[in-house]
């Protein structure tokens, strides 16, 4: 399948994009300059030249493919209007990426009970607001003639394929603890997030081209986990620090606000029944713990990928 990719040098993207290549799919990347497109096809993939910005290139990139998979900017409405601009009409495949950050809460440091499935009412915080909008349009596209899904993923950990190997939440957490020497959480360290290995987020877009209905939503998770846990299991990494809390003021003064109230400090716990019901999805990829303590990260700590800089 001819298959155009946004966002494939990022993390997501280039993985997704590497396991797509070895599935036997004609991937094209979108290349801002020479460097980035010669990445792309060190990794077996055609490039087209421009950025997000460039719409009228993404849409002609759209129009070209049988499906385009949208791992870039889950914010920017300007592209997905591109995209579907390109599929308009044509029964072909998009899958657009969001994150489950749509559903978290700021209740810093605290454990919430709330787990959600794809029937869960929910109101996104006004940050939110957007991104949440733009899957409601691609979801909407499927009366227009696109088979468009959404694919929902939590904190992903592991080693990516791509230009870009390193996710976003743990490595920050890896990169404090080795800065200060003292592993760290927000407030009481409760908050508790889904996980899921970028191997298997991979294995669920592969499963999406052949079987998600048009206009599908997936959350994607393969279990959840405390930020107090992962924390520990960093001071193991690090040869056994003890970890500790940080006053909401401390946090956001080291990671900032975004990160603080999106990504480290609430809950985001959701549901993939549907995924692995009606893709036939089995996530199996290794545990984040596992990955922290003797797998990618730890290789990435003994190559000195966390070293202050």
């Amino acid at each position: 399948m001819k298959i155009f990719i946004t966002g494939a040098s990022g993390y997501i993207g280039g993985t997704v994009a590497d396991s797509l290549v070895k599935a036997g799919h004609q991937v094209t990347g979108l290349a801002r300059n020479e460097a980035s497109a010669e990445k792309l096809r060190k990794h077996g993939m055609a490039a087209v030249r421009g950025e997000l910005g460039s719409h009228g290139v993404v849409r002609g990139a759209a129009r070209a493919a049988e499906a385009v998979i949208n791992c870039a900017n889950a914010d920017d409405p300007f592209v997905t209007a591109a995209i579907l601009e390109g599929l308009a009409g044509s029964g072909k495949i998009l899958l657009h990426t969001s994150g489950t950050s749509i559903v978290g809460d700021k209740v810093v440091g605290e454990l919430s009970p709330r787990v959600v499935n794809e029937d869960t009412p929910y109101e996104p915080m006004p940050e939110k607001i957007q991104r949440v909008a733009i899957q409601r349009t691609v979801l909407a596209a499927a009366a227009q003639g696109v088979r468009s899904a959404v694919l929902c993923p939590p904190l992903i950990y592991g080693g990516g394929r791509g230009a870009n190997p390193e996710s976003i939440q743990v490595p920050t957490l890896i990169r404090q603890a080795v800065k200060s020497g003292i592993p760290r959480y927000v407030g009481a360290g409760e908050n508790v997030w889904s996980t899921l290995h970028i191997e298997d987020l991979c294995q669920a877009y592969l499963r999406a081209l052949e079987a998600a209905p048009a206009g599908s939503f997936f959350y994607l998770e393969n279990g959840e986990t405390s930020f107090k846990l992962i924390a520990e299991s960093i001071g193991r990494l690090l040869g056994g620090k003890a970890a500790q809390g940080w006053s909401l003021d401390e946090a956001i003064s080291q990671w900032g606000p975004m990160a603080v109230w999106f990504s480290l400090g609430g809950n985001s716990r959701v549901s993939a029944d549907k995924a692995r019901r009606m893709l036939g999805w089995k996530p199996k990829g290794a545990g984040l713990f596992e990955e922290i303590e003797r797998g990618w990260y730890k290789r990435q700590l003994d190559a000195g990928a966390y070293a202050p800089r």
